[in-house]
């Protein structure tokens, strides 16, 4: 069994430790704080991010350089916007002949960077064809359960992609593999924008109907912008696709539905993240996606929508109401365009 370092210490990342575990990795799980590491060393649980014992194989770290030490793998779970700095202190201390994998969902604003150029901008020894991400519907507190669970992991070099999904496999936590890395990364960052928006539907007192139309018109969405960028459009009907935006647009487990939610209820946006008390990516995601579909001029109006009740101060009901009243067309427009793409 191998010696694997896990790079974050929230719920998610905290999950992936467990199933490391399970499967009889010895797992060193780095944290910045070394309050957080001495409490889950001593107590064997991480309170405030997930409800789930953790297994003895799991040893909690806050130096860098001993948690990658000697290790076969290491599995990047931290915020988006933590990605660069975490990735440059990681570049001095790191064996680059070690497996790199990333389960982080977002994509940077300005730069409009997935998470797998921003680490091997940072981490230069590190072939882009050898980064692995790994992504899919998997809500820690489930999987944390032991609760059935599939994901991808997806690398341009195929061998990498297995190589994870051996480290990850087993009867309770199904992987698949992809070579469509710029497919699963894309699926994984925008669906918490769809599930923001799913969030305020519920918070203003739509029913199914309206959740149900957001979800499949944000998969349009999602489709659209991604085969602009290069991937392919079947990777969306996956589970990095449709998986992830029907469990995160559906659920209490969701930060970003549950931050949707609270906006819905006219809750200012500043107060809904503080209250959150972690990383809520869509929000970050729904301002890089804005970008994005204007350079790529690529048709988004929910995630326009978003983007203005986020950062412009409209009201929910009024981009509702706007999203409405837009121009008739086919449904099949834009899958009939993607067809002949």
């Amino acid at each position: 069994m191998a010696n694997i370092a896990v790079i974050g210490a929230g719920s998610w990342g905290t999950a992936l430790s467990i199933v490391l575990a399970d499967n009889g990795h010895q797992v060193r799980l780095w944290t910045h704080r070394k309050e957080q590491a001495d409490a889950i060393n001593k107590e064997h649980a991480n309170k405030k991010y997930l409800d789930a014992d953790i297994p003895e194989q799991i040893q909690a770290m806050s130096d860098l350089a001993e948690a990658v030490k000697d290790t076969e793998a290491v599995v990047l779970v931290v915020p988006t916007k933590a990605i660069r700095e975490v990735c440059g202190n990681l570049a001095r201390v790191i064996d680059p002949n070690v497996l790199l994998i990333h389960a982080t969902k977002g994509i940077e604003p300005e730069s409009l960077k997935r998470v797998s150029e921003m680490i091997s901008e940072e981490m230069p020894r590190f072939a882009y064809e050898d980064i692995v991400v790994l992504s899919g519907p998997s809500h820690a507190e489930e999987v944390a359960k032991r609760q059935p669970t599939t994901v991808t992991v997806s690398a341009l070099h195929l061998e990498k992609a297995k190589h994870a999904q051996t480290l990850f496999f087993n009867e309770n936590f199904r992987v698949y593999t992809s070579n469509d890395l710029v497919g699963i990364e894309l699926g994984g960052a925008l669906k918490n924008i769809i599930a923001l928006g799913a969030g305020i539907s519920d918070g203003l007192g739509y029913g199914d109907n309206a959740k149900a139309a957001l979800i499949t018109r944000g998969l349009a969405e999602i489709t659209r912008l991604g085969a602009s960028l290069g991937a392919n459009p079947l990777t969306f009907l996956g589970l990095p696709g449709v998986g992830d935006l029907i469990v995160t647009c559906t659920s209490v487990h969701s930060r970003n539905w549950r931050a949707g939610n609270l906006l819905g209820q006219g809750r200012p946006l500043e107060g809904v993240l503080e209250e959150m008390g972690m990383v809520v990516e869509g929000v970050r995601t729904a301002k890089a996606a804005h970008q994005l579909a204007a350079r790529q001029q690529i048709e988004m109006p929910i995630t326009e929508g978003l983007y203005q009740v986020l950062f412009e101060g409209k009201h929910p009901a009024d981009v509702v109401e706007q999203l409405m009243n837009r121009t008739k067309r086919d449904e099949l427009d834009d899958f009939q365009s993607l067809l002949k793409n």
